[in-house]
Order: structure tokens, then sequence, then C-alpha cells
């Protein structure tokens, strides 16, 4: 570690990790509980009704700690991979 750099903190990068990181959560528990994570997460970020997601493993409450547009961004970062 060369300690005369200066590390860059990205709270934006960090920000879009855990939205990540909890989408696939929500995944996980979607499949567990027998839905189709694709349309469930459509169905939600499009019409923004709470009842795509499944409470099961906190999920809804999960979700709720970002905004639909935040979701939309981080999904679509990822995708283009940034």
């Amino acid at each position: 570690m060369d300690l005369n750099k200066t590390s860059i903190f990205n709270v934006a990068e960090l920000r879009q990790e855990l939205i990540l990181m909890t989408i696939n959560e929500i995944v996980e528990a979607l499949e567990f509980k027998g839905y189709d994570p694709t349309s469930q997460l459509v169905g939600y970020i499009t019409t923004g009704d709470i009842k795509y997601i499944t409470n099961f493993n906190d999920s809804r409450k999960k979700i709720s700690k970002y905004n639909r547009s935040e979701i939309l961004t981080a999904l679509v970062n990822s995708y283009l991979g940034k």
C-alpha cells in the first residue's frame, strides 16, 4: 500500500453496488417463493406497486430503501458495464 497516494471514495458507486446486492437478494427471495423475478421487478419498477415484491426475507422493506429511478439506473449501468 502506497501511503503517499490518496484514495478516492465514490459514494455513487458504493450506492449502486448496494442497490445491486439488494436486487440480488430480492431475486433470490422471489425465486424461492416461486415467482418470476423479471416480471415482478418490471411490475414494481413500472408501477411502483410494492405488492409485486414478496415480503419474504424483508424484501419489500429492502427495496423500499431506494427509489425506482435509482434502481433502474443501477440496473442499466450494470448492463452497460459501468
